[in-house]
């Protein structure tokens, strides 16, 4: 199976520092730092980079498990929402809500609804953030007639 790299360069303290992340593909490199990581600040962040991997996972594996049943999705679109709270001496990444709209011709809410959920529990960015409360917001949108 395909192996993916990544890579991050950090400089100096962690208040005044900078850093650097770059995905192996050359699909992104970006800047980051203290003020864009715990602030409002310029730049990208780990958690923000792991939002976007699991939207685009789960979508995917919504999109997947969908289609295996027989129902082709039109759209899928997920956004997701990481929190980064202070626990204890530390920081932990505690929640991530996964915020998803689908437009699946032919199939009901219900149907809608398990197929994300399963989506949820299977995709493999879940499965390797299991330690996090991952929370699922599913809304079905009711496709036009063609």
């Amino acid at each position: 199976m395909a192996k993916r790299t990544a890579s991050a360069v950090w400089e100096g303290t962690l208040r005044e520092g900078k850093g650097k992340v770059k995905l192996g593909s050359g699909a992104f490199e970006g800047q980051y730092s203290f003020a864009s990581r715990f602030e409002e600040g310029t730049g990208t962040n780990p958690e923000e980079l792991i939002g976007a991997a699991h939207a685009g996972c789960f979508s995917m594996a919504l999109a997947a498990g969908l289609t295996k049943a027989g129902h082709n999705p039109k759209r899928i679109s997920t956004n997701a929402n990481v929190s980064l709270e202070k626990v204890g001496e530390g920081f932990k990444i505690t929640t991530i809500e996964l915020n998803t709209e689908g437009e699946v011709p032919g199939i009901d809410e219900q149907t809608f609804l398990d197929a994300a959920e399963s989506a949820k529990k299977n995709c493999p960015v879940s499965q390797a953030l299991a330690g996090v409360d991952i929370k699922l917001n599913a809304k079905f949108v009711k496709s036009a007639a063609a």
